[in-house]
Parts: C-alpha cells; sequence; structure tokens
C-alpha cells in the first residue's frame, strides 16, 4: 500500500431529505490496494454512503475529498472511469443480455469487452449470458453485475450487499475474489454478513446514525467483536 491515501473524505454529510441527513460528518481514507468492510445496523447509512461515492445522491457535499491527493468530484467524468459500483438491488438495463450489458458497460469504462469465461463458469452463470437481464433470477442478476465488476477491474470498486442472492458455490468464488481484489486495486464492500466481513477484509468499519464508530483492522477482525459492537449500537437505538 501506499503512503498517500487513494481516495480521503473529510466531513462527508449526505441526505434525502433537506434537515434529516443520513450521514453526518463522515471521514475516512482508503489505502491503495485495500479491502474495506462497511458494516452497520439497517438504516447506519450504509447504502447511503456507496451511492454518494457514485455520484447519485444531490443532497451531499464533504468538507474535503480528495483522489489520489487531488479534489474531486463524486460526478466526474474521469473520477467515473476509476470506480464501478454494483448495488444490491440493480435493474438497470432490463432489455440487454448479460453480454451486452457487459460490452456495454465495458465501452463505457473505454475497454475492449473482456474475457470472463472463467468467471461464468466460477459463478455457475454460463447457461444464461445470451437471457435478457429482466428475465434472470435475483440471484443470476447479481452473479452479472459482480462479473462485470470483477471483469473490468476498476482502481476503486464499490459493492452493496455482494453475497445476497447467491448460492454457496458463488459465495465461494466471490469471497476469493474480493479477498484477491488487493492485488487489482481497492475494494470498499458493505455487508450485514460477518464472514463476508472476516473473510476478506483488511479493514471494517462499524457505522452507527452516518458516522464511522468504531475500526477494526488485522487480528482485530473477529467476529464476536463486531458482533459486540452492533449489539451495543442497537441498545443504543432501543433507548431513543
Amino acid at each position: 500500500m501506499g503512503d498517500r491515501p487513494l481516495l480521503s473524505l473529510r466531513e462527508l454529510s449526505a441526505w434525502y431529505t433537506a434537515g434529516r441527513p443520513v450521514l453526518d460528518g463522515l471521514s475516512l481514507a482508503l489505502a491503495p490496494g485495500e479491502v474495506v468492510g462497511l458494516i452497520g445496523l439497517n438504516g447506519a447509512g450504509k447504502t447511503t454512503f456507496l451511492k454518494a461515492l457514485s455520484g447519485l445522491l444531490p443532497g451531499c457535499r464533504a468538507g474535503s475529498a480528495l483522489w489520489k491527493g487531488r479534489p474531486l468530484s463524486f460526478r466526474a467524468e474521469s473520477f467515473k472511469r476509476e470506480r464501478f459500483v454494483a448495488f444490491a438491488e440493480d435493474r438497470s438495463f432490463p432489455y440487454f443480455t448479460f453480454r451486452e450489458y457487459l460490452s456495454y458497460a465495458a465501452a463505457a469504462y473505454g475497454q475492449p469487452t473482456p474475457d470472463v469465461q472463467a468467471l461464468t463458469a466460477a459463478f455457475g452463470l454460463e447457461p444464461c449470458t445470451d437471457v435478457l437481464l429482466r428475465e434472470l433470477s435475483t440471484g443470476n442478476r447479481k452473479k452479472a453485475a459482480l462479473i462485470t465488476a470483477f471483469a473490468l477491474q476498476p482502481e476503486l470498486l464499490l459493492l452493496d450487499e455482494p453475497v445476497n442472492g447467491l448460492d454457496f458455490q458463488s459465495t465461494e468464488t466471490l469471497y476469493r475474489l474480493m479477498a484477491g481484489y488487493r492485488q487489482r486495486g481497492t475494494l470498499l464492500f458493505s455487508s450485514h454478513i460477518l464472514e463476508s466481513i472476516c473473510l476478506t477484509a483488511d479493514r471494517v468499519l462499524v457505522l452507527e446514525q452516518g458516522r464511522i464508530r468504531r475500526t477494526f483492522a488485522g487480528a482485530q477482525i473477529t467476529a464476536e467483536a463486531i458482533r459486540e459492537v452492533l449489539r451495543d449500537d442497537a441498545a443504543v437505538q432501543s433507548d431513543h
């Protein structure tokens, strides 16, 4: 990992309704070649954070945002080509087949269509590559998005609840790809599944009410330690 952060954010706030922030003064730095997991109770701001980074939230501001040390706009075309996001519930491009979607996504990122034969085999998607995305099951749509994400190998890969809807074989494949992504770029993912966090992440950020409450790294990342923080968060919320 380099000394300079790949992405540095200070005092990031985001909202859907004015005056009701979902993210409230969130700050973090992501290093090159790092796998970082986001976890928190429902409503903590995990998906909102990924949407903000993707430039999808009009209600968003930061005290400072730097990409490779330079000022960053989340909606800048140059940044869009260096990050890719796969959301948990994404029904975009319903009338594209997987092959058509892959070609479209690659062209949008200025890349030739990648060879995904090994990935489609590993995820068990081979019989479905020429089926319209709208006709695929939830799990197979998720596989199509993940294959595209890992095939494009962006410098910053954002995954929202990537394990949801996957079968056992695909989950094992996903964990292997996630853990190995540090060789290609930086991965930031949200998950409520502790196994996915503990098996793949170099660092874990626990979100509570739009802020990072705790950070775990290396040997600190254990299911019990994270569960304890989440139990405390749940107890605090129940008292309010």
